[in-house]
């Protein structure tokens, strides 16, 4: 029952994946194989949009870790839960590590300390049959709908309108605003880089501005404190 809300988002999410991918020329093993390795939606479709787009092989590669570099944040922030566990399940939490799983086992740990070390990792692998296994259903299911869908139909608006419904929620704060901001504009303004190189640029800038106003409202705050 925790795992139901993302779920009801995962499945959705892994056809329109499935979809897109299928329409973009991958076959069902390619698709299949693609997200069983990556096992990260956000840079699932980043990769495909680039391939799509023929940006070198480099270009994708790296985009793709760009995208998921928050996991080394939630990798560090499962230390102090996970981090006495054996090398061989630290292995395996790695790989199914997604912002789903993170979300339900952290709430989980801080909501029971008392845990064993052995209990969280047996939590952590439970939700993978609640996330991960659906995803890999969806995805499938995804690749059947999109080879039923003509080729005249056109799929393009689905990338920015999954992006879109991704970052919204996030906009909760000022400095995700800022960030926000000066990512569109700043893609914008180097648009005309090729690959998408673009997003390079824009990415750190962005990054800097949610930082810097973030370091100016916490300094405005305690000047008045």
């Amino acid at each position: 029952m925790q795992a139901l809300p993302f779920v009801l988002v995962l499945l959705p999410f892994g056809m329109l994946f499935g979809v897109v991918a299928s329409d973009a020329g991958l076959d069902l093993p390619q698709v299949m194989g693609f997200t069983v390795l990556v096992l990260a939606g956000a840079s699932q479709f980043t990769a495909v949009q680039l391939m799509t787009d023929h940006a070198p092989a480099l270009v994708v590669i790296v985009s793709a870790i760009a995208v998921n570099l928050r996991l080394a944040m939630y990798s560090a922030s499962l230390v102090p839960w996970l981090g006495a566990a054996p090398a061989r399940d630290r292995a395996w939490l790695a790989y199914v590590l997604v912002d789903q799983n993170y979300a339900l086992a952290i709430q989980h740990y801080e909501k029971h300390p008392g845990l064993s070390v052995r209990q969280r990792v047996a939590y952590f692998f439970g939700t993978v049959f609640a996330t991960c296994v659906p995803w890999f259903g969806a995805t499938l299911l995804g690749i059947w709908v999109g080879n039923a869908i003509p080729e005249s139909w056109a799929l393009d608006f689905a990338m920015p309108i999954t992006f879109i419904a991704l970052i919204a929620p996030m906009l909760r704060s000022l400095p995700h605003m800022a960030a926000a901001l000066v990512a569109v504009v700043g893609s914008l303004i180097f648009a005309f880089l090729p690959s998408g190189l673009g997003l390079f640029i824009a990415a750190p800038l962005a990054m800097a501005t949610g930082a810097g106003v973030e370091t100016w409202m916490a300094r405005r705050k305690g000047a008045r404190t």
